[in-house]
């Protein structure tokens, strides 16, 4: 089975979302958020959950105001508020896992304020999302460039783990059998 966001995961329990058109599309971090590697969403996403206290897929205020103070950047209420509003597409007034996303998004590309709470966040998550990507591709031919190496590099991370799976189930084969080979040799 493919590793990433499952029916547990913030964007899995999010089933979708309304598009214009009236159909619910499913929400997919690793195909729209192309410029993090899957080791960052999945940080992003272990973050997320962190402070989901409610574990209903959203990080409401109060959640908000808990993970700023535990992150050593505690906000005024009115704060707290603004740092939504700066992300809340849907205005619910909460953030989902994707809006969470749009966050380090915004980081990455330098598009918020020095004293923004969104800024002290995405700087004290302890995720670096500065190291990405390529930003604004000058030409199309730069862009193709870049797309390939996107996809070469999220092959080369599932191989990665892929080989890493494979050597887990070795050394527990390995195991198995060699606590089998003791066991039979108490039954004698």
């Amino acid at each position: 089975p493919e590793p990433g966001p499952g029916p547990g995961s913030p964007a899995g329990r999010m089933g979708g979302e309304s598009s214009p058109g009236g159909g619910r599309r499913v929400f997919s971090p690793a195909g729209e958020f192309r410029e993090f590697s899957r080791r960052q969403l999945r940080d992003m996403e272990r973050l997320f959950r962190q402070y989901d206290a409610g574990k209903d897929g959203f990080i409401d205020l109060m959640e908000l105001k808990l993970m700023m103070e535990k992150l050593g950047a505690p906000q005024t209420h009115l704060g707290l508020k603004n740092m939504i509003k700066e992300v809340d597409e849907d205005l619910d007034s909460k953030l989902s896992f994707r809006e969470f996303l749009l966050i380090f998004r915004k980081a990455a590309a330098g598009e918020l304020q020095e004293d923004s709470g969104l800024h002290a966040l995405a700087r004290l998550s302890e995720i670096d999302v500065s190291t990405e990507g390529v930003k604004g591709a000058k030409s199309f031919f730069e862009a193709k460039a870049q797309a390939i190496n996107e996809a070469s590099r999220f092959e080369e991370e599932i191989k990665a783990e892929q080989e890493e799976k494979k050597k887990q189930a070795e050394e527990l084969k390995q195991r198995k059998a060699a606590f089998k080979e003791l066991q039979s040799t108490f039954k004698q």
